[in-house]
């Protein structure tokens, strides 16, 4: 199982073989000893890609279930014995201000050296359905005030507004503070319509009747400011993010669209790896 989640997440033999540290051959007869066994073949194998088969896209999700459900067998074990080890899966969003958390992840394992941590940055609401199905351990989230993510536990860990972000030389450059309607006239750059990042923006945008023209969509924040940075288009980010960021103007929003940081995990009992994380944020577990 396995190999065969290497090969689907690889593309290839290749490069699922290297990943697993075993020659090809190995790990070709092993997937086609299983495929035998299973009574169907779960890739299409091509001179130039390798592809699931309608059976492989059903045995996926149910391999890795399985993965997880062996790797927690054994982080248990261990942690009955009191030693912490096995996976931790954090994602979170990449303009996360709550907590410095490269720093507190050379804590933890400085700690918990035999755990193996891995990290992934993504949207609000893919992180959420990845805690809920148990590819993630945990996730750090940006969400509107009042709302709550379904499916998973949570903790409000922090609430702010967001800034106005131009570029040097812009009309607004030298001010402090503007409002929603002074902005009505400018091309903007944000994440695209429909995700929790763009809702922030365009719900306050709304309660003010002021509409606003979104020239450029783009998938992350790095994006964004590039986008300011070059004079194409001014943005709303976090006010906390923002005064980190360099060769652009931020300024405060009177009206100004609030935010909150939250952490989310698994409504069920956390592995041992993730519920020694979570007594590093004093969470509930």
């Amino acid at each position: 199982m396995r190999y065969v989640v290497a090969v689907a997440e690889e593309g290839g033999f290749t490069r699922a073989a290297q990943r697993c540290r075993v020659v090809q051959s190995a790990l070709s007869h092993q997937v086609a000893r299983l495929e035998r066994e299973l009574g169907a073949r779960l890739f299409e194998r091509t001179s130039r890609h390798v592809q699931l088969t309608p059976a492989g896209e059903a045995f996926l999700p149910a391999a890795r279930q399985a993965l997880d459900a062996a790797e927690r067998a054994r982080a248990e074990v261990a942690a009955a014995s009191g030693e912490i080890r096995g996976r931790l899966a954090i994602g979170a969003i990449t303009t996360v201000t709550a907590v410095d958390l490269p720093a507190l992840l050379k804590q933890y394992r400085e700690q918990y050296p035999q755990v193996r941590i891995t990290l992934r940055a993504g949207i609000s609401e893919e992180l959420i359905d990845q805690v809920r199905d148990g590819s993630l351990d945990l996730g750090f989230l940006g969400l509107l005030p009042g709302a709550v993510p379904k499916g998973v536990s949570d903790r409000e860990l922090l609430r702010g507004n967001l800034v106005a972000v131009v570029p040097p030389g812009h009309r607004l450059a030298d001010k402090e503070e503007t409002d929603l309607a002074c902005l009505a006239d400018e091309t903007f750059v944000d994440f695209a319509a429909g995700t929790i990042g763009r809702s922030q923006s365009d719900q306050a945008f709304a309660a003010a009747d002021v509409q606003r023209d979104v020239a450029f969509e783009v998938t992350t924040t790095e994006f964004i400011v590039e986008i300011i940075r070059q004079g194409l288009a001014v943005g709303m980010l976090p006010a906390n993010y923002a005064h980190r960021l360099q060769g652009v103007r931020t300024l405060c929003v009177r009206d100004a669209p609030g935010r909150v940081e939250r952490l989310i995990w698994s409504r069920h009992r956390p592995s041992p790896p993730a519920a020694a994380f979570l007594k590093f944020l004093d969470a509930p577990v």
